[in-house]
């Protein structure tokens, strides 16, 4: 009998769990978002951040990883969500997602955004839609 996705990953916020090297290579190579991000960048925005990793339970092994910016009170940023190629197909992005969430609600977040272009599926299974108001939203981007 084989495991169920549910039982096969733990997912943990614990950031002496994270393998940012693993990391860095799944976001520089393999995402449309941070293709070419440095190292040494990664690393900072890992620090700067709260951060999750799903773990194969039977190697320990990173198989997914998401991060928030957040002041964890009002406001957070959800980016940087990936699953390795191995373990999709199994709803763990989805389960990620609701970590994250789950994660946060005590904390009073009242605001959890995020930009995709390609996965509106996976976060709508987990409460996201559109903004209400995007046209009050701005950017700044500096050169």
């Amino acid at each position: 009998m084989s495991e169920t996705p549910e039982h096969r990953y733990e997912i943990s916020s614990d950031p002496g769990r994270l393998d940012p090297a693993r990391i860095h290579n799944w976001l520089s190579t393999d995402t449309y978002w941070a293709l070419g991000r440095a190292r040494e960048h990664q690393d900072r925005a890992i620090a700067g951040s709260l951060n999750f990793g799903a773990y194969d339970t039977a190697s320990g092994e990173q198989v997914a990883y998401a991060r928030v910016v957040t002041d964890r009170a009002t406001f957070a940023w959800l980016c940087d969500v990936y699953v390795d190629r191995s373990a999709r197909g199994h709803g763990l992005g989805t389960r990620v997602v609701e970590a994250v969430r789950d994660h946060l609600a005590p904390t009073g977040v009242r605001r959890l955004l995020l930009a995709t272009d390609d996965a509106h599926g996976v976060y709508e299974k987990v409460g996201f839609t559109g903004l209400d108001n995007p046209e009050k939203w701005m950017s700044l981007r500096p050169a």
